[in-house]
């Protein structure tokens, strides 16, 4: 779990890192949208909206699933205890 959260803390720190770089394309996909648009084409359009949506839902799917598995690790932990507290109890009650 601690490696886990070391490559996620570095990979955070890459995307903050990064978005000075980022933030100075959206006036190139503006141009090229509307450059591609006044063309007569909407392929460019669709494919970047197509983007934005990936790039909107990826952080909801992986919160998701780092929900999920710890959860379902939960579960697990949960089960254990009770079945090793039903051991214990049984041994005391045999005695």
């Amino acid at each position: 779990m601690k490696k886990f959260l070391v490559i996620y803390g570095f990979v955070i720190a890459f995307f903050v890192l990064t978005v000075p770089s980022t933030l100075a394309q959206c006036a190139m996909c503006r141009g090229s949208v509307e450059s591609s648009m006044g063309n007569g084409r909407n392929n460019v359009g669709v494919g970047l909206n197509t983007g934005i949506v990936y790039l909107f839902l990826m952080p909801y799917i992986l919160v998701a699933v780092i929900g999920y598995m710890w959860y379902r690790s939960s579960k697990k932990n949960q089960q254990e205890r009770q079945f090793v507290t039903a051991r214990v109890q049984q041994a005391l009650h045999h005695k």
